[in-house]
């Protein structure tokens, strides 16, 4: 009947009319129906209208499919058609999405987008984030389940890292211990054991950055000064020094992921009482301290330091000195932050417990022992507060079926993810399953499906906004309202008995973060501004405020903010964070770091640090406070603003633009 069709992209091809019944027919079976031969008398009727519309003139695809709607409408076949133009408007996203990632590409190629502030400009940087933007694209229009793919793009959710979506998994703490006892293979050759301390600072630098060429998130010692004990024990405190002192070096200028960043590095130390342990932790606080070569503050490792009584909290505890050191080291350099593991959520575990510099913690194991080495996060994504607000429009119960909704759809994505990296097989990540790094993994060989590893990992529910959440509903924040304040534990409290529920339905360690969100920040902004127009207090700035935090424009003092804050980290077994924000560096005034610190503990904090402004000349590393453009020492520059970003140091540099605008926004919090 008709012999050439129009393409979209203005090519003229044969007509083929099966293609019109394979789309009815698909329509069709998506809502039950199996009849095809009813697909191909509805074709029957399209070709015919077809024939009355155009009279043998050239029609394209569009017009086509306009026809096929209506026949299926007049023909009664009213479901089906709904499934059709659901189907239709897919590929049309799928389309889009094409000439969206060109235009990703083009601005990539101009300057790489600035997610995550540990990424440079560099030719690798842009071919990585090329190759990103063409996974991202892959996912969301061939992988993903729709629902969960139109969340994402809508911006209920955030699927965070969704360019490795099916590749591989994001964190772990590394058992360093047994890999520098034993040995370990990158690859091109078996390394042995170190004998001496710079020698096993140099392979532990090679162990994070190849475990971060495997993964896309961050790698964390969770023992420093337990795991390099033996190889200080009869050195002396200069070699010790040196050797941590090149590790610091190395953690700020080696790369991983094709040369685009350096590797997102942690380490916990602080509770280890051996003479060969308190060496290991004085000097690499001490090498910390001292800054990099022309004494810049170094933006990694992020230090951690463990705080316990009995150990290091107290005159009397052994460690107390080092707890000091600690203190003295953060008023300088912003790290170390500090951890607490006698908060009611650790305590059960001893001082078994390690974060990362992200906030990130895993402990408690449905499938396996409860430890904290070779585990980490698998997935994580967030949850948009302040979008389930709006929609409610002041109705907290509408407010928390909305809300049920959603984490019910976040549970089932959470879980399709898990199954994608289940059947990846060790080659696929060749040092952390291949060399037994993470728990489960000994023992597989290549080929075999990395799963009874990663039962031991978490899947991850986080959350944003909750400060602007609150203000939709009730019109006040946590910060200004005790009545707010209430209300901001009963949702997080009830997210937190969601994702215990959803622990016990697929035996897996679903569990709840204080998301860590950059670009996510004023993503959600951008497209709830573009749905419910400007709404004062909610969404009239360039980002949301993370996790559960008082928004960092709000007028509070220092105790006032911990207290708040410090109930919230229980809920958070997957992590959480609280800082606070200093005019300037406290560097005389250490015992101010310590205060705070132990305001932290009583509040119930789990994972804390201060914040201040520290800013550092490139031409001859003058560190201080410098407004002006150029260096009062040395009249040059440029001036290298560093700030804590979602838990990291960064250069603000590289902060994207959320971000910078957050960064304008804080407020110096008040004394204690």
């Amino acid at each position: 009947m008709f012999e050439w069709i129009l393409k979209r992209d203005g090519r003229k091809v044969p007509f083929d009319e099966t293609k019109i019944t394979d789309a009815i027919f698909k329509a069709a079976r998506a809502v039950g129906g199996q009849d095809r031969q009813i697909a191909l008398r509805l074709t029957l009727e399209v070709l015919r209208e077809l024939k009355r519309r155009y009279n043998g003139a050239l029609f394209g695809v569009e017009d086509v499919q306009d026809v096929v709607e209506k026949v299926l409408i007049e023909a009664g076949h009213a479901r089906t058609a709904k499934a059709y133009i659901l189907y239709r408007d897919w590929r049309t996203r799928i389309r889009e999405a094409k000439g969206e990632l060109m235009d990703a590409v083009a601005e990539i190629v101009e300057e790489t987008n600035r997610e995550n502030a540990n990424i440079g400009n560099s030719p690798s940087a842009k071919m990585l984030q090329i190759a990103s933007a063409a996974s991202r694209k892959y996912y969301l229009t061939r992988l993903l389940e729709r629902d969960f793919a139109e969340a994402h793009l809508r911006g209920d959710i955030h699927i965070h890292d969704l360019d490795f979506y099916g590749k591989t998994i994001n964190c772990i703490q590394l058992p360093l211990g047994r890999l520098l006892r034993e040995g370990f293979n990158t690859g091109h050759g078996y390394i042995r054991p170190p004998k001496r301390p710079t020698s096993a600072t140099a392979l532990a630098a090679i162990i994070l950055q190849s475990s971060q060429n495997d993964m896309f998130g961050g790698q964390s010692f969770p023992f420093f000064d337990r795991d390099m004990a033996p190889f200080v024990e009869n050195a002396s405190e200069f070699e010790t020094y040196q050797a941590m002192e090149a590790l610091v070096y190395n953690l700020n200028s080696m790369h991983s992921r094709a040369g685009a960043q350096v590797p997102f590095s942690s380490i916990n130390v602080g509770t280890d009482t051996s003479e060969a342990g308190r060496k290991t932790t004085r000097n690499l606080l001490l090498a910390f301290e001292a800054g990099l070569g022309r004494g810049e503050n170094p933006i990694f490792p992020n230090i951690i330091f463990r705080v316990k009584e009995g150990v290091n909290l107290n005159p009397g505890d052994p460690n107390y000195d080092l707890f000091r050191l600690a203190c003295r080291v953060a008023a300088r350099r912003l790290n170390p932050t500090f951890s607490f593991m006698d908060s009611s959520f650790n305590a059960p575990y001893g001082d078994q417990v390690a974060y990362m510099g992200c906030r990130s913690r895993v402990m408690a194991n449905r499938r396996g022992p409860a430890v904290t080495e070779g585990r980490g996060n698998l997935s994580f994504t967030t949850v948009n507060l302040p979008r389930c607000a709006l929609r409610a429009g002041g109705d907290v119960g509408k407010f928390f079926a909305l809300l049920d909704d959603v984490v019910t759809l976040v549970v089932r994505q959470l879980y399709h993810r898990y199954r994608v990296q289940a059947r990846l097989k060790v080659k696929d990540l060749p040092f952390v399953m291949g060399q037994g790094l993470y728990l489960g993994s000994e023992g597989l060989g290549n080929e075999d499906f990395i799963e009874p590893a990663i039962v031991n990992g978490t899947l991850t529910l986080g959350f944003i906004g909750l400060a602007e959440a609150l203000k939709a509903l009730v019109g006040r924040h946590h910060g200004e309202d005790p009545g707010a304040l209430e209300l901001g534990h009963r949702i997080v409290a009830h997210l937190k008995d969601r994702i215990r529920e959803a622990g016990e339905e697929y035996n897996l360690n679903y569990t709840l973060l204080a998301t860590p969100a950059e670009g996510l920040a004023g993503r959600f902004v951008a497209l709830d501004r573009r749905e419910f127009g400007l709404v004062p207090g909610v969404n009239d700035r360039d980002y949301y405020t993370n996790s559960f935090h008082v928004p960092v424009y709000h007028p509070i003092t220092i105790a006032e903010k911990i207290a708040i804050e410090g109930p919230f980290h229980k809920y958070c077994d997957a992590g959480h964070i609280t800082y606070v924000e200093l005019p300037a560096p406290p560097l005389h005034n250490p015992e101010a770091v310590e205060t705070i610190v132990r305001h932290m503990r009583k509040c119930d904090v789990g994972y804390g640090g201060i914040n201040y402004p520290v800013d550092v000349c490139a031409a001859c590393g003058h560190t201080g406070l410098i407004p002006e453009e150029f260096c009062p020492r040395c009249g040059g520059g440029p001036i290298r603003r560093v700030r804590r970003i979602t838990g990291y140091l960064s250069t603000t540099d590289r902060f994207n633009a959320a971000k910078l605008a957050e960064l304008r926004d804080r407020l110096v919090h008040g004394r204690l």
